[in-house]
């Protein structure tokens, strides 16, 4: 469990960075939303990274 909340904050901007190679293959660059949220998941996923790490290593 440990490990995972290690790496949560890297499956989030590994999530968000395939969402936008995905919408750039498929040529759908246009969609706001789609790239809003990848967005968000991309600084979500570092702000966990950041305060996960923090909190564990204490």
């Amino acid at each position: 469990m440990k490990s995972l909340l290690q790496n949560l904050g890297v499956i989030l901007v590994i999530i968000g960075a395939v969402i936008l190679i995905a919408c750039y293959a498929v040529g759908n660059v246009n969609n706001n939303a789609v790239l809003g949220g990848s967005l968000v998941l991309v600084v979500i996923g570092l702000i966990v990274y950041i305060v996960m790490n923090k909190r564990i290593a204490d």
